[in-house]
């Protein structure tokens, strides 16, 4: 069982990332931006609630993720282990995941962040946006969704860090690169056969 958290600024890579570690790791992803994204498509009430706070570069209100990764993480493939991504982001956040963990007699094993200068970010996220049409990835919002991580996010690496189970991992090269990277960090993670 490999319990993971995968964080890192916006724009990092965790979505490009998460699927190729949790695959290496053989435990699923669960994904609070996909998650959130798609109750937005679905214009769901929750849906509707999200893309107030998505669009402003703030954080969906902790009640609201809380509960829904309560629910996610109870489900049947999570319980061999799982990867998050984009959660926890507070450390708020990080102290109710330890209760769900501790409820469900484990804790969480690795903290893996992905870093990158803020700069070559701004400019991925600006692509990101040109290319899939995306409304929370205007410039003045990126950049209120880096300070929102620097004020919010960014105190759960010393976390982890104290904890002995935070991974850095470069993520400013080329894909491919970074993946390898990743795949090094999860060799490490994966329980001996």
């Amino acid at each position: 069982m490999t319990t993971v958290v995968l964080m890192g600024p916006p724009g990092a890579g965790k979505g490009t990332h998460a699927g190729h570690l949790a695959e290496r790791l053989g435990v699923p992803v669960v994904s609070t931006g996909d998650i959130f994204r798609a109750q937005v498509a679905a214009a769901t009430e929750l849906g509707r609630t999200a893309k107030r706070f998505l669009d402003a570069g703030e954080y969906v209100p902790d009640e609201v993720t809380n509960a829904m990764v309560r629910e996610r993480l109870a489900a049947g493939d999570a319980r061999g282990g799982f990867l998050l991504d984009g959660y926890p982001r507070t450390l708020d956040q990080a102290a109710v995941l330890d209760e769900i963990l501790a409820a469900q007699g484990r804790s969480l094993d690795a903290a893996v962040i992905l870093q990158v200068d803020p700069e070559d970010l701004l400019h991925r996220l600006l692509r990101r946006a040109e290319i899939e049409h995306r409304s929370d990835d205007t410039e003045e919002v990126i950049r209120r969704r880096f300070q929102v991580y620097e004020d919010q996010t960014a105190p759960l690496l010393a976390l982890y860090a104290g904890r002995g189970i935070r991974h850095e991992v470069d993520a400013s090269a080329e894909i491919d690169t970074v993946r390898e990277r990743i795949r090094q960090v999860a060799d490490l993670l994966r329980p001996a056969a």
